[in-house]
């Protein structure tokens, strides 16, 4: 088997996605691997356009573990199958034999998962030997198996401060001002994200006071009857909406008309849409705000639960596959919630690949605005403990890396 390996970054990222490639970069020195990681994802080994991981500094790779963002640059580029565009899959094994590449590890969500599973099966199709092993990353926290997904821990950590910070800051405006804030985070099919600002909800009055889950079918009079409802209790309403609430149709309420790379709906921003039904209907002042990419980017309060899971699940997929095992990803396991304990185990890549993991219904309130105690107890220990990045004149002090070129061997260049 050759001695070296190939690491790409594929989809939205997260504040933890390169502790994940920190834990296999270093775990394949121990091991003297070489990584060459993908510039841009899956685009990189399309283009042999290939970064040589031996040449950066340990002290940049330690970096890694409190660095967000993709250190090797990500796409959002999904691989045909093979009978569809068998070229893009001999160009694979082309530029892996061309560089000697026989392990190929790919950091992603369910598509990207996807992509890895094709990608295993092409050594046996096209005769030439290939470990592949996916490992796990979307902050939807919608993969299947695993407890829960790196990125999300740290993700909710941020929406239920973030809600929590922003109630308190609408309630004090509330008798002269604002009443009604509602705060949109991502979550297009399913609400774990939106459930995570539910932990900021400890007692009646606090916010977020209701939540709109993908999961749930948007009911508009029952929505605002709602809002009248707490706005005449506690003087203020805070919300938060996944960006995936959809009207009784099924239709997204932020639906921009678009698609994006993987062909799912663009959506447009549903926080401005719901905060005008309550104004027109209702005439109460409001404010919203997107987390968009903040949410997602926010290593400055990082989960050390999220942190130390990326990192064991990076460092893991070396391990398994020098163990022999091959179309797998490793997940976290649940021993127990209280207190926390985990461990690491795997599954094939063709349980995840494709499948997205919602909200169980248990987990929502009959009414289907808030989270159960059941919900609360499983999110909790996820955003547990402080993995404070190193500050430097007052600001995070994140690593950028050199990420050397390997020198490109094929003549033939490959269109993405």
């Amino acid at each position: 088997m050759s001695k070296k390996a190939f690491y790409a970054q594929s989809g939205g990222v997260t504040s933890v996605i390169n502790a994940s490639a920190c834990g296999l970069i270093q775990a394949a020195r121990e091991h003297g691997i070489t990584v060459y990681a993908g510039r841009n994802g899956i685009i990189g080994a399309l283009t042999e356009d290939l970064i040589d991981t031996d040449k950066e500094p340990e002290v940049n790779i330690a970096a890694l573990k409190h660095t967000p963002s993709g250190a090797f640059g990500s796409c959002r580029y999904k691989l045909k199958s093979l009978e569809e565009n068998r070229a893009e899959y001999e160009r694979l094994i082309e530029v892996f034999k061309a560089h000697d590449i026989g392990y190929f590890f790919y950091n992603g969500g369910n598509d990207s998962q996807d992509t890895a599973h094709k990608v295993s099966q092409i050594g046996a199709s096209l005769g030439y030997p290939l470990t592949c092993i996916g490992i796990p990353k979307t902050i939807d926290n919608d993969l299947p198996y695993t407890d829960c997904c790196p990125g999300f821990g740290s993700v909710a950590k941020y929406v239920a401060t973030s809600i929590r910070e922003a109630s308190f800051d609408i309630k004090s405006m509330s008798l002269t001002s604002t009443k009604v804030f509602v705060m949109e985070v991502m979550g297009r099919h399913a609400g774990w994200i939106a459930a995570a600002g539910g932990l900021a909800h400890e007692k009646p009055s606090d916010g977020p006071h209701l939540i709109l889950f993908p999961e749930i079918e948007f009911d508009k009079e029952k929505f605002l009857a709602k809002v009248k409802e707490c706005v005449e209790q506690h003087g203020y309403c805070s919300i938060v909406v996944s960006e995936g609430a959809k009207d009784p149709s099924g239709k997204f309420l932020a639906d921009a008309g678009s698609k994006d790379a993987f062909g799912h709906t663009q959506l447009g921003g549903v926080a401005p849409v719901v905060a005008q039904m309550v104004k027109d209907s209702l005439g109460y002042k409001y404010h919203w705000a997107v987390c968009d990419y903040l949410q997602r980017s926010a290593r400055h309060i990082a989960s050390k639960t999220d942190v130390e899971q990326a990192y064991a699940l990076g460092k893991a997929a070396l391990e398994y596959a020098l163990a022999g095992e091959n179309n797998i990803m490793p997940i976290v396991k649940r021993e127990q919630s209280s207190p926390y304990k985990w461990s690491i185990d795997n599954v094939p890549l063709s349980y995840v690949a494709n499948v997205e993991k919602k909200m169980p219904l248990e987990f929502i309130t009959k009414d289907g605005f808030h989270i159960t105690d059941e919900c609360r107890e499983y999110l909790l220990p996820l955003i547990q403990g402080e993995a404070h990045p190193p500050f430097k004149h007052g600001l995070p002090d994140y690593v950028e890396l050199e990420n050397h070129p390997v020198i490109k061997k094929l003549a033939e260049e490959f269109p993405v």
